[in-house]
């Protein structure tokens, strides 16, 4: 597709004769919020300075001087912007031609072409089973991971285990004491995880338990033969449980990475950090990262009695990371309760002299909630990803049995499965990803509103369409002449850019709002305009053709999304 947004660029270079290059300007060229403030946005904020006038001043000047290209219909100035605006008809070419054309592949692109980037997500802990908060933390991975791929990075997807520590060893305690050598019951991170919520009800009744499963991390630490074997044997379970669930959900991964074979390699770096005077010894003997100058709070990096923590982890293991993996960025997608973690954790490898310090990425979001409130795994309040996603079937079976009651049992729970997940995923992916979320499972699996499912049954009803009717041979797009004809062409013709700019910004919301966008204007369109018994033939293989894009694109955003259109809802 020939590219406006360079076309611009090109202009504008000729007309600011060469005071900024054209790369320049193709990265200060911005998408305004609303449609109807044009396509493509140029601040003159930076030419203040160079030109020694006002904003305002400049963007009137070169709304006289440009030579608009031909597929720009016009240029208006809003204030310290000069707003371009393409031509719909052509829009409607290149964009219904482009995404017939490359099929599968449009909205992909190269602006990350030959990066590699490693993006961590999901990170259960092995002492229980994942809840609702993981499914939101493995749908923003994945999708970041499709996008990313979409745009050309070359992207490993590393699920970090955390296998050890005071935590695990909790529920390790608990079975020992009362478990009685039991084999799961249960699927098996489900019945290690009911260990982790008795342990934190007996340790009420008797606080000497906490000291007793400190002294367990530390026989594990220490190799303990008998320690270890239990250890093993309940992680069995857990990954186990795991990985029935992500088979599920249809989360993947191309590393797995255990906390348990990286805890005990940060020793070089921790005496790095002392010889350089990066940490410290305190009055209690743990190793302290001095961040306060900075300000940000201390953090403790090893403990006083020599165990690890998180963070001793995360030195060695990032370490390993970027050499191992010859990374460009690393990103971890963890949730904003662990803000100022990451905050002390890149400062700390910017003061050891990381070369690759700079190329770490907190992608933050917001907890999720329950119509109950928050989630505590060590009451047993937590929601079961396992749980929450057999709920959601039955839930789904009956929405679709409602309206094809004559389905067979095979089927029927197929596309169930189908669209419970399009509602947990979509509802997770909807909203800005730094926002806390209310998870409302009626709401979530509505086939209306902006719902994973309402978005499947966009693409059900465009698909529908086009099984009536044969594939036109000849195409004049001037015909789509109506004002949501020509919305939904814009919409088509920007979902490449929509695409970019969530890799850019590491944010799957915006595609999920361009396929609202999307699927709203087509569900008006197709309610106000006949397709197949169109006035003319010529007007019905116009409104096929725009209908099958429709189709393509959102295919392609929802998997991005990761989530499975299906044709028949």
């Amino acid at each position: 597709m020939v590219s406006p947004k360079q076309k611009i660029a090109k202009a504008l270079e000729s007309a600011l004769e060469k005071q900024l290059s054209q790369e320049e300007i193709l990265s200060m060229l911005e998408v305004p919020p609303q449609p109807e403030m044009g396509d493509f946005a140029f601040p003159c904020f930076k030419l203040s300075k160079i030109l020694k006038k006002a904003p305002q001043e400049i963007s009137a000047e070169l709304s006289t001087k440009i030579k608009l290209p031909s597929m720009v219909s016009e240029a208006k100035i809003a204030g310290p912007y000069l707003n371009f605006f393409v031509k719909k008809d052509w829009a409607a070419k290149q964009a219904i031609s482009a995404v017939l054309k490359q099929g599968d592949l449009y909205g992909f692109g190269k602006a990350g072409r030959g990066k590699k980037v490693m993006i961590e997500y999901s990170a259960p802990n092995t002492n229980k089973p994942l809840h609702v908060g993981h499914l939101r933390n493995d749908c923003i991975g994945m999708s970041i991971g499709n996008i990313l791929e979409a745009t050309g990075h070359k992207v490993t997807r590393a699920n970090l285990v955390n296998d050890r520590g005071i935590h695990i060893c909790k529920s390790m305690l608990a079975y020992k004491k009362w478990g009685k050598g039991k084999e799961p019951n249960k699927k098996s991170d489900h019945f290690v995880g009911d260990y982790y919520v008795l342990f934190n009800q007996k340790v009420k009744e008797d606080p000497s338990l906490e000291e007793e499963a400190r002294f367990l991390l530390k026989k594990w630490e220490n190799k303990d033969k008998e320690t270890l074997a239990l250890w093993k044997k309940m992680n069995a379970w857990a990954f186990k449980g795991f990985k029935e669930t992500y088979k599920s959900f249809g989360t993947r991964f191309d590393v797995w990475l255990k906390e348990s074979e990286f805890f005990d390699k940060a020793k070089p770096i921790i005496e790095d950090g002392l010889e350089k005077g990066v940490f410290f010894e305190d009055d209690n003997g743990a190793i302290v990262a001095g961040l306060e100058h900075h300000n940000i709070p201390n953090k403790v990096v090893l403990r006083s009695d020599g165990t690890s923590i998180y963070i001793t982890n995360d030195l060695a293991l990032t370490k390993h990371k970027f050499e191992h993996f010859k990374l460009d960025q690393a990103i971890w997608v963890v949730a904003s309760e662990q803000n100022l973690y990451f905050q002390q954790l890149f400062k700390i490898f910017e003061l050891l002299g990381f070369g690759w310090a700079g190329s770490c990425k907190h992608r933050s979001y917001g907890m999720v909630y329950l119509p109950e409130g928050k989630m505590k795994s060590r009451e047993g309040t937590v929601v079961d990803a396992d749980n929450l996603f057999e709920d959601m079937s039955a839930l789904a079976a009956k929405e679709v049995k409602k309206r094809y009651p004559k389905l067979s049992k095979a089927e029927l729970e197929k596309r169930a499965k189908a669209i419970a997940l399009a509602a947990i995923k979509f509802y997770m992916l909807k909203v800005d990803e730094a926002r806390d979320l209310q998870f409302n499972p009626k709401e979530s699996l509505s086939f209306e509103g902006e719902t994973g499912p309402y978005i499947q049954y966009t693409f059900a009803r465009a698909k529908s369409i086009l099984r009536k009717a044969k594939k036109p041979k000849k195409v004049d797009y001037s015909k789509l002449e109506t004002d949501l004809e020509k919305q939904i062409v814009m919409l088509l013709y920007k979902f490449p850019q929509t695409v970019e700019k969530a890799a850019l910004s590491l944010q799957p919301h915006l595609v999920s709002q361009h396929l609202i966008e999307l699927a709203t204007s087509f569900n008006s369109f197709y309610h106000s305009s006949r397709v197949l018994n169109a006035e003319s033939e010529e007007l019905a293989n116009a409104r096929l053709a725009l209908v099958e894009a429709v189709a393509q694109v959102v295919k392609n955003g929802l998997n991005l999304l990761n989530i499975k259109p299906i044709e028949k809802m």
